[in-house]
Parts: C-alpha cells; sequence; structure tokens
C-alpha cells in the first residue's frame, strides 16, 4: 500500500508538471501570434502609408493651372473635381491598422493650404526600428507610429 501511495503522488506531480508547461507553452504561443499580427500590422501601415502619400503626390501633379495644388482634406483624394474630368487619386480612405480606425493624423503645409503628409494616431511602440526601403529611411529608430510620417517629396 505505501508503494501505491508514492506512484499516486509521483503521477500527481508529473501532472501539475506537465500542466504547468502546456501553460507556459499556451502563454508563448500567444505572445508569438500578437507579435505577427503586430508586425502584419506595421508591413500594411507602411503600404497604406505610401499609397497616401502617392495619392497625394497625384493630386499635387494632376493641379491645373491657378488651381490649388494641395487637399484640403483626405475625402479630395477620392473625387478630385478641380477640372471638368474628375479624377480618382485614392480608392478609398484605408483605416489604420494600428489603431483600427479611418482616421489619421494629417499635417498641413507650412501656410496650412493643404495636406503635405499623413501619421498613425497611435503612440505604440513599434516593432520594425530599421531595415526600411529607402523611401522610408526617415522612419528608422521612431519611438512610436506617431513619428512614422509619409510625407510629399
Amino acid at each position: 500500500m505505501r508503494f501505491n501511495k508514492k506512484i499516486k503522488g509521483l503521477a500527481y506531480l508529473s501532472l501539475l508538471i506537465v500542466l504547468a508547461l502546456l501553460a507556459l507553452a499556451a502563454t508563448a504561443s500567444l505572445r508569438l501570434g500578437e507579435a505577427i499580427q503586430k508586425r502584419e500590422a506595421e508591413e500594411e501601415l507602411l503600404w497604406i502609408g505610401l499609397q497616401l502619400r502617392a495619392a497625394l503626390v497625384s493630386y499635387a501633379n494632376a493641379t491645373p493651372p491657378h488651381g490649388k495644388r494641395l487637399p484640403t482634406s483626405l475625402q479630395d483624394l477620392l473625387k478630385d473635381t478641380r477640372s471638368s474630368l474628375p479624377r480618382r487619386h485614392l480608392r478609398k480612405i484605408y483605416v489604420d491598422p494600428i489603431t483600427k480606425q479611418a482616421e489619421w493624423g494629417l499635417i498641413y503645409s507650412a501656410d496650412g493650404s493643404g495636406i503635405v503628409g499623413v501619421h498613425s494616431l497611435s503612440n505604440g511602440v513599434p516593432i520594425k526600428v530599421a531595415n526600411f526601403p529607402i523611401e522610408l529611411k526617415q522612419l528608422e529608430n521612431q519611438a512610436s507610429y506617431q513619428f512614422w510620417v509619409f510625407l510629399i517629396d
């Protein structure tokens, strides 16, 4: 009988150790999943930022003589009616993948006449801090997504 109690105690202890290891593994996989989602959101933010910047450049390049060179809102990029033939510089206002909202920080020209850039409104800390494409080198070592600014060149 004494031998059976020792085996039962050892089996119980083994079960507790296995459960603890499973809990650690589950926690680690959740953290890894969160990190993967955050990296994907960062990549999407980079893509969207470049799309918004390209739309701002397209808007400026399509300016008719004596027209306003910069949009006053992102809505102006959806349907540019400055000429007789309306033009779309952007298909839709994208949702910020970090904040999950369609609201962006807008950067206005020095005279306040229009938008020259956009940025995320998230104050979260990015995972990616280096190895950006050459056109995004200004994003390196930024402490927050708010500093990931996409400006007209």
